[in-house]
């Protein structure tokens, strides 16, 4: 079962994410990028690498912008996709987490998610759900 769902937008990709927690709705929004641009192949590099995420920032809002555009960024540079994310801790300000990777040639690309942006950007908690809306460049 998905923990998003798509959101219909005229040239890039946009997913509602809801949770329970905050680790929660940032774990399943790093997961999403996974599930929607990438399809898994047979395992030929089996070896997992795990990174180290750390980010700061002055509102939720750009703390998960931050975190998503961070995941991006290193799952490009070190040739990652990341399959898995044990979020250590957590705040509306700070999040550190490791992202749990495989090499990208067990993965087929599907689209090409460039950046989240801030267009039309809500995270926001409501009674005990947290719930996120993000735009991604493709």
């Amino acid at each position: 079962m998905k923990n998003y769902e798509v959101l219909e937008h005229t040239a890039d990709i946009g997913i509602r994410v809801k949770s329970s927690s905050l680790e929660g709705l940032f774990r399943n929004a790093g997961l999403a990028i996974t599930d929607i641009s990438t399809e898994k192949q047979k395992t030929q590099y089996p070896e997992k690498h795990k990174i180290v995420i750390t980010q700061k920032a002055d509102n939720v809002e750009e703390l998960f912008v931050n975190w998503l555009n961070e995941l991006l960024s290193v799952s490009s540079a070190e040739a990652l996709i990341f399959e898995d994310i044990k979020i250590s801790q957590i705040t509306e300000n700070f999040v550190d987490a490791i992202a749990i990777g495989s090499d990208m040639r067990n993965y087929k690309t599907n689209v090409e998610i460039k950046a989240a942006t801030y267009h039309q950007l809500k995270v926001q908690k409501s009674g005990s759900l947290w719930q996120a809306e993000v735009i991604f460049d493709v």
